[in-house]
């Protein structure tokens, strides 16, 4: 698989995210792109996740505040940027979340 296909992989569910993971590991070299949309993509799943669980929660305590669950629509966006961005292969951290991720995840790194 080229390194623009595992770019995008980095950010379909988290079996993409596995295949992207192992694929990139076994290049000789690793890929700086595809490492780098790898921690991206993974930090952005944690983030939908435990943004998801929480506004759940509220929702379920207190249902006058169903329309904060329009995040949501917030989450799908930069998830689109995201793959935008890999489609490019360019090295730009997701909007409001993405530079919060560069630094971490050291199991990625080359």
């Amino acid at each position: 698989m080229s390194n623009k296909v595992l770019a995008i992989l980095s950010y379909i569910t988290i079996v993409g995210w596995l295949i992207a993971y192992f694929k990139n590991r076994d290049n000789k070299p690793k890929s700086e792109v595809v490492t780098y949309h790898l921690k991206q993509g993974l930090g952005f799943f944690i983030v939908s996740v435990v943004l998801n669980i929480v506004l759940s929660l509220i929702t379920s305590f207190v249902p006058s505040l169903y329309f904060i669950n329009f995040i949501g629509i917030v989450l799908l966006v930069i998830w689109i940027i995201g793959i935008i961005n890999a489609a490019n292969e360019e090295k730009k951290p997701l909007p409001l979340i993405g530079k919060m991720f560069e630094q971490q995840f050291g199991f990625l790194r080359g």
